[in-house]
Formats: structure tokens, C-alpha cells, sequence
């Protein structure tokens, strides 16, 4: 066993819920019941029971939502490929991020009708992405390692997301996207209730070079900072003061939430210009704790479960 290996065990044991959690988590295909599996992985995650038939903080309604939040419509949503017709229809094809191939395997690219700048990623899970910034300094070797890795698995298991247990795992390629003056894009998630966006997520520094976690902090619709964040994240030193089409992202976030409890938009202001990120209907899939804890009952009280 390697050094490095051992020594992250040996630090995981002092946190027993942790290591408990990672275990839980690779059995989950042996668990058949969703809800045992759900209460397992809650408790170990944030330390505390849920009640199915009543629960009333943010993180214990996207537990709920995972079980009963499963129409055909949602698994389009999530789907990386197939988002694009409902983004299409419903707020226009001018704010979708320009496609250049859509493929089941690796090997059915055919890498010389892409151009030199690109990036490739699954349809179906979160974080398998390859970006291309010089096709002919790419190891593609390392790139169908992650991405043919990345086919193989279904997204649902870890956390129990209907939404994403039937997207058909398939590749994309997209145009590489970067600000003119070489600053890294921002994206804005709008945490949205019922249709309605209240809570915007921000995320800064998480390409620094300092092997530091990303900052990490939450606004009202009038850009007030609140005063919370998500456990392992700190805030950031700078404070957003104005955000340029702040107003139309709000508009589209309403636009692409409307008829849901709860439904994360992610938009992107690339060059002045707003493009469409992705939809999440189980931010941080309920198992981040935010700090202060007051916070996840005030977030909890925003979504109104429809429970028949």
C-alpha cells in the first residue's frame, strides 16, 4: 500500500462518519430500498434523522424530492444533450453554448472535424469534463480513459437522484467559452422555489493554483450577501456589488423553473453575453451541511412540497 494511500485512511478515522459514509456509499447498489438507503446516507452526512412524512429543512425536502421528484420531464432536464431542445424552446437557441458532436463511445469521435479548442463531457453525471485547449497536445489516451469510465457508471446510485437513473450516458462536445480579458468564467446558480428565483449561489476561486477549496457564497435577489455558507467552503474577501443583465438572469431563472418546488439554474455571462449552464433539481444533493444550521430551515421553509 502506498504512503499516500495509508495516510489518508489513517486521517479519514478520525472522522468515523466519513469513512462510514464512503462504505455506505460503494454498497449502494446493494441496498434496495430508496428510503433506508437515503436515511443512512443523511445521517451520515449531516448528523441528524429525517422524517419522510414531514420534513422541514432544505436538506431534508431534497431527500423527499429525490423519491418523488421523478417525472419523464426531469431525467430531459438533467440530461446534458437533451436539455438543449426544452433551453430551445423555452428561453431561445441564443443562449445555448454552440455543439459540435454528440456520440455513445470515445471512439466514435472523429477528432479532425473538431477544432483546435473544445470541450468533452458526459451527458449523464457531474464532473467528467476534458477541455482541450491545443488539439495536438491533447492525450487522448487520458481523455478515454476519464470519459468511457465515466459511460460505464449511472449517476443515481451514489445519491439516489431519479432524475438521473434513466439519462442515456452519451459524449459531447462543445465550444471551449473564455472571457476575451483571460478572466475565468463565472457562473451564477439560481437557487429557485416554485418558480421563483430567491437565493443566488456563487462560486469564485476555483482555479487558483493553492490547492485551496473554492470560496464559496450566497445572495438575495438585491445582491444583499447572506450570512451562511456550505460546510468545507469558506466566503470570499470580495463581496459581489453589481452584476451586469443580473435582471434578464433572474427573468430566464424564472422562466426555466416554473412548476417545480425547487430547481437550481446555472447561467454563465461569458463577453457580456448570458449563456445556459445546467439544471440541478438536488443542489449539493442535500448532504452539505450549511453553517450556521438556522440556515437549512430558513432555505427549507422557501420549498412547498406537494405531498398529495
Amino acid at each position: 500500500m502506498k504512503t499516500k494511500v495509508l495516510y489518508k485512511i489513517i486521517q479519514s478515522i478520525k472522522n468515523p462518519n466519513l469513512v462510514l459514509r464512503k462504505i455506505w456509499i460503494s454498497s449502494s447498489k446493494l441496498i434496495d430500498s430508496d428510503k433506508i438507503y437515503l436515511k443512512v446516507l443523511y445521517y451520515l452526512s449531516i448528523g441528524k434523522t429525517i422524517d419522510f412524512n414531514n420534513p422541514k429543512t432544505f436538506t431534508q425536502k431534497i431527500q423527499w424530492l429525490k423519491l418523488y421528484n421523478n417525472s419523464p420531464i426531469c431525467t430531459k432536464m438533467v440530461d446534458k444533450y437533451e436539455v438543449r431542445e426544452i433551453i430551445k424552446e423555452k428561453i431561445g437557441e441564443e443562449y445555448l453554448i454552440p455543439l459540435y458532436g454528440v456520440w455513445e463511445d470515445f471512439n466514435e469521435i472523429n477528432f479532425e472535424t473538431l477544432p483546435n479548442e473544445f470541450v468533452l463531457k458526459t451527458t449523464h453525471d457531474s464532473g467528467s469534463i476534458v477541455i482541450c485547449k491545443d488539439k495536438s497536445k491533447l492525450d487522448f489516451n487520458a481523455a478515454r480513459k476519464i470519459l468511457n469510465s465515466s459511460l460505464k457508471k449511472n449517476y443515481f446510485w451514489k445519491t439516489r437522484e431519479y432524475p438521473y437513473r434513466d439519462v442515456k450516458p452519451r459524449i459531447i462536445a462543445e465550444k471551449l467559452m473564455s472571457n476575451e480579458d483571460g478572466s475565468d468564467l463565472s457562473d451564477y446558480k439560481f437557487l429557485c422555489f416554485n418558480g421563483k428565483p430567491e437565493v443566488l449561489f456563487f462560486a469564485s476561486q476555483r482555479f487558483n493554483n493553492r490547492n485551496e477549496p473554492a470560496k464559496f457564497d450566497f445572495y438575495d435577489m438585491e445582491l444583499n450577501h447572506l450570512p451562511f455558507r456550505s460546510k468545507g467552503h469558506k466566503n470570499s474577501e470580495q463581496i459581489l456589488k453589481n452584476i451586469n443583465s443580473f435582471s434578464k438572469m433572474k427573468y430566464l431563472s424564472e422562466k426555466l423553473s416554473n412548476g417545480f418546488p425547487h430547481l437550481r439554474v446555472d447561467l454563465y455571462l461569458i463577453n457580456g453575453r448570458i449563456y445556459f449552464g445546467e439544471l440541478t433539481f438536488h443542489h449539493d444533493s442535500g448532504i452539505v451541511p450549511f453553517i450556521p444550521k438556522e440556515w437549512d430551515e430558513r432555505l427549507g421553509n422557501m420549498i412547498r412540497l406537494d405531498k398529495g
